[in-house]
């Protein structure tokens, strides 16, 4: 395992130069990648996908291939590049992956040769279920809209006594920054330009998803939540929250789609010797993007070098506490790993 100061020099010495490539549509557009020319490139907070007509499986799957950047987006704002953000986070969801695949289904090709590290991950174009789907077992401290904590702040400002929070009643009083739940609570959002968090009932009203497909997402999600908190109970961890994203494969079949319990979509805190959660100043000791989140003093701050790097430390970090894995990076040039990977995966699958 990489100690914090061998993680602290691999980020100062190669951090400058692991962000530096172009963008996915600049690689095709160069000829790096024909056999993607004329695709729909999709550019995302921090991931880009591309997909055609003519990308099709040999067995006739519509293919979409997601290309992981080095970017961070917090409340709606892109903050800048991570160094090894890319690598870190693809480790990180093939771990979980393979934890809650066969409970959660997936969208994702098997390649030989393609590493859980790959930056670039071939995947069914899926029809998607057009909401994010958020299970909560504590009440995390956020700044972001939808957070129950934000919620619970205007309630109580406002002096009630309960408040009504994506279908479920709570009691004011009852609830405390950054304590449990009295359970595990399914708190949908929207995937709208700015999200808000919904119930049940709105998905079905807004022929969002019927009620069959939601019990199915909701039933299941909760099911590889506990699997995922089991394991981490081993490895002195708590899954906080998390979000996932699903849709309906070509044999009708609702699968996870995206990223699943990485850093990025879920929140996880550090257990001591005890099973007591970490405090540290107050706070309890976090593996997710509220970190960077503290960071942000102004609306469109940009990180500095100096910031970004404190966040790249922090992501390998959490990596390697909640797999137990050491973090071996590929040093090669992004471009280079872009286009091996792409030339792999398409090799395999046309």
């Amino acid at each position: 395992m990489l100690d914090e100061q061998a993680i602290r020099d691999l980020v100062a010495t190669h951090g400058p130069t692991v962000n530096q490539g172009r963008p996915i549509r600049q690689l095709i557009e160069d000829g790096d990648l024909p056999r993607l020319a004329g695709a729909t490139v999709l550019e995302g907070k921090v991931s880009d996908s591309v997909f055609s007509d003519s990308l099709q499986s040999q067995s006739g799957k519509p293919i979409r291939l997601m290309f992981r950047n080095n970017r961070i987006s917090t409340h709606d704002v892109n903050r800048g590049a991570i160094p090894f953000k890319d690598q870190v986070l693809a480790f990180n969801h093939d771990y979980m992956l393979r934890l809650v695949k066969d409970v959660l289904g997936s969208s994702q090709f098997e390649v030989d040769g393609l590493v859980a590290s790959s930056t670039v991950i071939p995947a069914e174009n899926l029809d998607l279920v057009m909401l994010e789907n958020v299970l909560r077992l504590y009440m995390a401290e956020s700044s972001t809209s939808t957070s129950l904590y934000q919620h619970w702040l205007v309630a109580r400002e406002a002096g009630q006594s309960i408040m009504q929070y994506a279908g479920h009643e709570l009691s004011v009083g009852e609830l405390e920054p950054n304590g449990m739940l009295p359970y595990l609570m399914d708190t949908p959002s929207t995937k709208d330009k700015v999200d808000k968090t919904i119930d049940a009932r709105y998905l079905v009203e807004n022929n969002i998803c019927s009620w069959g497909q939601y019990a199915q997402i909701r039933n299941s999600s909760l099911m590889a939540f506990g699997m995922v908190s089991q394991h981490l109970a081993s490895r002195g961890m708590v899954l906080v929250d998390t979000k996932t994203e699903h849709g309906i494969n070509g044999e009708s079949k609702i699968v996870a789609a995206y990223e699943l319990y990485t850093m990025d979509s879920s929140r996880f805190w550090r257990l001591d010797e005890k099973g007591e959660l970490l405090v540290r100043d107050g706070k309890p000791v976090s593996f997710s993007k509220e970190f960077a989140r503290g960071m942000v003093k102004e609306k469109d701050q940009q990180f500095n070098q100096e910031q970004a790097n404190e966040i790249a430390v922090r992501y390998i970090q959490g990596l390697q506490l909640l797999t137990g894995e050491t973090f071996a990076p590929d040093l090669r040039a992004r471009d280079e790993r872009i286009v091996n990977s792409t030339n792999m995966i398409l090799d395999a699958l046309l």
